[in-house]
């Protein structure tokens, strides 16, 4: 196994190119997903992503580590983990929404549960909207969670509208809530580029990664909302490079990963960055 990433970007960055809006085919995604795995950077990626609508197509993913993708009814999830299985696939988590903006998650959240009891050797994790139940929300995961159940929450911060794109304020709330109930996350959607930025065609502005990372970190140490807030806005990279670096023989706290259509674009921003020391051929 490569030495050049380090523990603290360890299976950082799942395989979302079987998602929107990735445009190969499946066979030429699987193939290109196995030439990732076989690079010096592979200790950085997590899952290969797999939409359940996509598992009964011809998908060639023997041996791989995936991870389904609802994008039909919940109650379709256990069918496309055996699909996967019985062709060979190493079924790591699933990943579903729970509700849209402004309904109840709890319904949702109850059937992933249900799910998660039954699938004892899967991660489950939960897409809350950042609206309305969210906190009851977390309190439901953190519960299933004290009864051994292997489910986390998932939160979507970007996409196609400025409402879905949480303030620094709006953010750190939820990892801070996260961090109370010692909840582990996963990401999606919006995380575009290592830093804080502004996108020039949409005027949206995303997220980066390596502040959310430090943020986490910060949050996991004891700091309030407004520290880890002052993180997740921070568009420079001086004050995060140090503190990712001070961490960087440690493992990741509290935030879990996210999805890339491209890996390779996370991979060299930290390389430019300094945080990975690696090259390509």
């Amino acid at each position: 196994m490569s030495t050049l990433v380090p523990p603290v970007f360890a299976g950082l960055v799942d395989d979302a190119s079987l998602l929107p809006p990735g445009a190969a085919g499946v066979g030429e995604t699987v193939a290109v997903h196995r030439k990732h795995r076989s690079a010096w950077y592979s200790p950085l990626l997590g899952a290969l992503l797999v939409p359940s609508s996509l598992v009964d197509l011809d998908l060639p993913p023997r041996d791989l580590t995936v991870g389904v993708i609802n994008d039909a009814a919940i109650a379709a999830l256990p069918a496309a983990v055996a699909k996967l299985r019985a062709a060979g696939a190493v079924v790591a988590q699933v990943e579903a929404l729970v509700a849209r903006r402004g309904e109840d998650p709890q319904p949702g959240l109850g059937a992933l549960r249900s799910l998660a009891a039954e699938e004892r050797g899967l991660e489950v994790y939960a897409e809350i909207p950042l609206s309305w139940g969210l906190l009851a929300a977390l309190d439901t995961v953190a519960g299933a969670r004290a009864e051994g159940l292997a489910i986390r929450p998932k939160f979507r911060v970007g996409g196609l509208a400025a409402e879905l794109f949480p303030t620094p304020v709006e953010f750190a709330a939820v990892i801070c809530a996260c961090r109370d109930r010692n909840l582990p996350f996963k990401l999606a959607a919006g995380l575009r580029h290592a830093l804080r930025h502004t996108d020039p065609e949409t005027g949206f502005t995303h997220h980066g990664f390596l502040n959310v990372l430090v943020a986490s970190a910060v949050a996991v140490e004891g700091g309030e909302v407004a520290e880890v807030a002052e993180v997740l806005a921070a568009t420079h990279p001086m004050p995060l490079i140090e503190p990712a670096r001070a961490r960087r023989e440690d493992d990741r706290p509290l935030w879990v990963g996210f999805g890339a259509v491209n890996v390779l674009e996370p991979l060299t921003e930290l390389v430019r960055l300094g945080l990975i020391n690696g090259g390509f051929e």
